[in-house]
């Protein structure tokens, strides 16, 4: 463990020079397409029939001979070798942990193994991450989770018993339920979804908790929802709850976060680049983008030993800049803005693109607004509509004359003039979420 004045758990490879950080990818790089060349069938067909073996790769350039695996290309693989497929490199009975894709996209979920190895790595990127925005084993970590299947925070928690703090899973409680529990056990730090963590807010008003002056958290860790890094958001949650608000996000087919936002807050999460390569490509042509530029992340990692993630491609949109815009020493790219929505959640509406993260961006800038949902349909089978309900805190039902053309004002000068439906919900009639929300609804005809 590091020395508790550290900024860094890793002080050695996270403060690297580019040239050595690169070096090192190399070498990992190199080690790991041949050891999935050796061991896993799946990666060694899919490299024979690309024409590519693994002498080929002499430089980070080389990463680009290498096809990229897919999401479909994994189920297709489960599909006719089930459960697990033949990309994983280990018999399955040395594996301690399985895990399931969360399926929020409606799709057949993914069948993850994990093996005692993996696991240990999967928790130390935690470590990375928690360490660096400033947690320490003085702290009292409160998850607001369901454990089960999905892997979620099941590493962040393996994380905290490796770095000391009292650790308290929430199970099956009730959302007052563990409000109640982060006041009286004093909590100082909280991990949820962005959506869940303004849910608690939004619960704690509602029992007449004030979590600023009756609680002691000092920092929320998000993940799950692109919404962790919207500025409006962060806002929100860190004056619900008197803490910084910090963003992470990662994939269960990686097996833990990849990028973190550290205590600079420097507006978007570093890369851990000491064990990942994270490329942002044109999601057309595959390209590689500059900085500054939006793409797809495509993402190398070197910490997972029973399924080999190449060049996978994750369908997450970002826009990478340059550790430099942070002060922290860091020398891990950073994501600005975090991860601004995925590829196959763009939704085209009359000639234009729509995405929920740049809806809720939006949404949120209206504190007024408690909870709404995104809603499309098509009139008479040719036009299409697009309405956001919304529903507003108890308080600020007055409100609504002047929200309803100022937040459809809003929302058409961010869409290119796209004319947006606003009405108003009753009290709890949208959807809540404990994990990841699904806050848009496309009821147009599917053809």
């Amino acid at each position: 463990m590091p020395a508790i004045e550290s900024q860094f758990w890793n002080p050695k490879t996270e403060t690297l020079p580019k040239e050595q950080l690169q070096a090192l990818q190399l070498v990992k790089l190199q080690d790991l397409v041949q050891r999935a060349w050796n061991t896993s069938p799946f990666h060694r067909r899919l490299y024979e029939k690309a024409s590519i073996t693994p002498d080929q790769i002499k430089s980070l350039d080389d990463i680009r001979r290498i096809p990229f695996m897919t999401r479909e290309d994994w189920m297709e693989c489960q599909s006719e070798q089930p459960m697990f497929g033949d990309m994983i490199t280990r018999p399955e009975d040395e594996a301690i942990r399985y895990h399931l894709t969360s399926g929020t996209s409606g799709r057949q979920p993914l069948r993850v193994l994990d093996s005692r190895k993996d696991w240990s790595w999967i928790a130390d990127m935690w470590c990375y991450g928690f360490w660096g925005f400033g947690i320490r084993p003085t702290d009292k970590v409160f998850f607001a989770f369901s454990y089960g299947s999905f892997i979620g925070f099941w590493g962040a928690h393996y994380c905290c018993e490796k770095m000391g703090t009292l650790t308290l899973a929430s199970g099956n409680m009730t959302t007052e339920q563990r409000v109640r529990q982060i006041v009286e056990m004093g909590v100082t730090v909280v991990c949820a979804t962005p959506t869940y963590a303004l849910r608690m807010g939004q619960a704690a008003e509602k029992m007449g908790i004030d979590l600023k002056k009756d609680g002691k958290v000092r920092r929320v860790i998000v993940s799950g929802e692109p919404a962790g890094s919207i500025p409006a958001v962060k806002q929100m949650i860190e004056d619900m709850w008197g803490g910084k608000c910090g963003d992470t996000a990662g994939m269960t087919e990686i097996g833990t976060i990849m990028i973190f936002e550290c205590d600079h807050q420097p507006g978007g999460p570093h890369i851990i680049e000491d064990h990942f390569i994270e490329e942002v490509l044109d999601p057309d042509s595959g390209e590689p983008m500059a900085y500054g530029e939006r793409g797809e992340r495509v993402v190398t990692s070197f910490g997972r030993g029973f399924i080999p993630l190449i060049r996978y491609k994750t369908k997450d949109l970002v826009c990478k800049v340059p550790h430099t815009k942070c002060g922290c020493g860091r020398t891990g790219d950073i994501y600005e803005g975090g991860i601004l929505g995925r590829v196959d959640d763009m939704k085209l509406v009359r000639g234009t693109n729509v995405y929920p993260r740049a809806v809720e961006a939006v949404v949120r800038e209206h504190a007024e607004i408690e909870e709404f949902q995104i809603i499309l349909t098509r009139r008479d089978d040719v036009q299409d509509e697009i309405t956001v309900k919304v529903e507003l805190k108890p308080d600020q039902a007055d409100q609504w004359g002047r929200l309803e053309g100022q937040l459809g004002k809003d929302l058409a000068d961010a869409h290119e003039g796209l004319r947006f439906n606003v009405e108003l919900a009753e009290k709890d009639e949208l959807p809540r979420f404990e994990l990841k929300a699904k806050r848009l609804q496309d009821l147009r005809p599917q053809y």
